[in-house]
């Protein structure tokens, strides 16, 4: 049975100040309330209060993942360098992870995600078809070294999560455990209590094929994701693919010439000296009847570096992260004047298709916008101070080396997915993610299995992450007020936050009693015996800021035989009489 926390002894201390680093509303609140500490930027320590809401979480994803038969592990935090070497991402980590050697100058790294460690794991012990399907999964420390850690839990450099992985035999396997994997998330979000969306998404460095976020809404959230007004399309805007427009004929097409466009460096003075110099019969030009030329420098994880040209409609802006989720490990940079004065062939503000490509005189490899089919025509650079080219068509006068996804997703634009519907966008925050990462990790270490026909077949494999630190953050934020925490009680450190209110030593008496009764009947109950200077005011404030679901006050109501029972997120508040307490709080403990 629980024993009741109290505050007289537990180890928190409230705050009412913010503090000065906090950015968001959950990093605020959980320091405020006395959850966790900073310890260094993105490392946080956990202090009582906050643990046991993290355990609560983890408890709830081990029940859900002991219930698709996936089997609990433990790796190391600190791995060594070879299996990262094998699959190259000790290079693709970049300046992603903590590097570190031992006394003998051996490299170790402190894991980031340990797919390798699972690999290896299944291949030391297992060579039939006959020992799989499998799922393993551990709950533990990852490592990370973020540039810019923000956000509280959100961003960190260390934090906990849930990383599970099936091996399967064949393709067929694989959509079975990754169905399995997806249909338990769903569980463990549901019961985590927080609003979420599943959607569509890249899987950037670690590969494979499908793959999706569980994304719990808030409007801090660093992902943003679009959902389709008409069907049930959704996407993180990484993973958005723009249906590209029929090609268009050209037959009748005038012939490409550049004019005279003195002083229009930027698309919007561009458009503007069109429409007084070179004005069009049917309509007035607009932005999106151009074609701009954005350079950007690739930093590859080995170091080398390469300029990149992207070429998207003039109304459109290139989004960066949208960018890196299509390169990624590539790390992308603006091209700055140093890069810039090695390609003397580029005219600034005045590039265009011509000098281009592998076959243009800067030979800067040239990628485009899905829009850019063959046959429409545009506006764009001429390559020469001051002149731009009208009428210059796709597939007929230039030809890209390639498309890429990275102009900015915009609301009202078309779905991908049917014809009717618009995308409209919303922030969320990441909260877990399932990949069918098929065969790139077995191959890479030679994960094999005999099959039923004792033929050597490599394994195929899905990964499935949870946030669990992170999910903390996520539930406050879904769930806070304007004057503190609400938690879910799934998660919630304690049932009942018990206060005794008033110096009669009868309060404290009958508080202590019914503390007691509530811990015998299986109650978790937070309760506030400070006596002293420490006022009912005080006591109810920290209450509201703590933010355990349901708050009780043994106070003046105790002389007509009643306690005020309330509810921290409705407010509603109701006088129960003592002898039913234990009953009616036990009731609302178990709902």
């Amino acid at each position: 049975m629980p024993t009741p926390l109290r505050m007289s002894t537990l180890f928190v201390r409230t705050l009412r100040e913010d503090p000065a680093d906090a950015e968001v509303p959950s990093h605020r609140l959980l320091v405020r309330a006395g959850y966790v500490r900073r310890a260094a930027p993105g490392i946080y320590t956990w202090l009582p209060l906050g643990l046991r809401v993290l355990r609560k979480i983890e408890a709830i994803i081990r029940e859900e993942m002991d219930g698709i038969g996936a089997q609990e592990v433990t790796f190391p935090a600190l791995l060594p360098r070879e299996p990262y070497e094998a699959t190259n991402r000790w290079t693709e980590y970049g300046d992603g992870i903590f590097r570190l050697k031992d006394r003998k100058g051996g490299d170790y790294l402190l894991g980031p995600t340990h797919e390798e460690m699972f690999t290896l794991l299944v291949k030391d012990m297992y060579s039939s078809y006959k020992d799989l399907p499998l799922s393993l999964y551990q709950i533990q420390t990852k490592y990370r070294d973020e540039a810019r850690p923000r956000a509280g839990l959100l961003r960190g450099r260390e934090f906990t999560m849930k990383d599970s992985y099936s091996f399967d035999v064949s393709d067929a396997g694989l959509e079975a455990s990754y169905a399995k994997h997806r249909e338990a998330y769903v569980r463990i979000f549901d019961r985590l209590g927080f609003d979420y969306v599943i959607v569509k998404a890249t899987s950037g460095a670690m590969g494979g094929s499908r793959s999706e976020e569980f994304l719990a809404t808030a409007a801090v959230g660093e992902d943003t994701y679009v959902r389709c007004t008409r069907c049930d399309y959704a996407a993180n805007v990484e993973a958005v693919q723009v249906r590209p427009p029929a090609p268009v004929a050209y037959d009748d097409a005038p012939a490409a010439h550049a004019e005279d466009t003195p002083d229009t460096p930027t698309i919007d003075t561009l458009v503007a000296h069109l429409n007084e110099r070179y004005p069009r019969t049917d309509r007035p030009w607009h932005a999106g009847d151009t074609l701009k030329n954005v350079l950007v420098v690739l930093k590859h994880p080995d170091g080398t570096r390469e300029p990149l040209a992207i070429g998207l409609p003039g109304d459109r802006e290139v989004d960066q992260k949208r960018l890196e989720g299509q390169l990624e490990p590539i790390e992308v940079e603006p091209m700055d004047e140093a890069e810039f004065a090695k390609h003397p062939a580029l005219v600034k503000g005045y590039i265009g298709p011509g000098v281009l490509g592998e076959k243009g005189e800067s030979g800067i490899r040239y990628l485009v916008d899905p829009r850019v089919v063959e046959g429409t025509r545009w506006v764009t650079g001429a390559d020469a101070a001051g002149q731009h080219v009208i009428d210059l068509v796709a597939g007929r006068d230039f030809t890209p080396d390639g498309t890429i996804e990275a102009a900015e997703v915009r609301d009202g634009d078309a779905c991908p997915n049917c014809a009717e519907g618009t995308l409209e966008s919303a922030r969320g925050i990441e909260m877990g993610h399932v990949f069918q990462l098929g065969r790139k990790y077995a191959d890479a270490l030679d994960l094999k299995v005999l099959d039923e026909n004792g033929k050597l077949v490599t394994v195929t494999m899905g990964s499935y992450g949870i946030g669990v630190t992170r999910a903390v953050a996520a539930i406050a934020e879904n769930s806070l007020d304007e004057v503190g925490l609400c938690w879910p009680r799934h998660v919630a450190p304690a049932d009942v936050h018990l206060i005794a209110a008033g110096k009669d030593a009868a309060v404290f008496e009958a508080a202590e009693r019914l503390a007691r009764e509530l811990s015998d009947a299986g109650v978790e109950v937070l309760y506030d015996d400070r006596e002293g200077k420490v006022s009912p005011g005080v006591k109810f404030k920290d209450a509201e800021l703590i933010g355990v679901p349901t708050i009780v006050t043994v106070g003046r109501g105790l002389v007509d035989g009643v306690v005020e029972v309330k509810d921290r997120r409705t407010g509603e508040r109701a006088d129960v009489p003592v002898e039913q307490a234990v009953a009616h709080l036990a009731a609302l403990a178990r709902a």
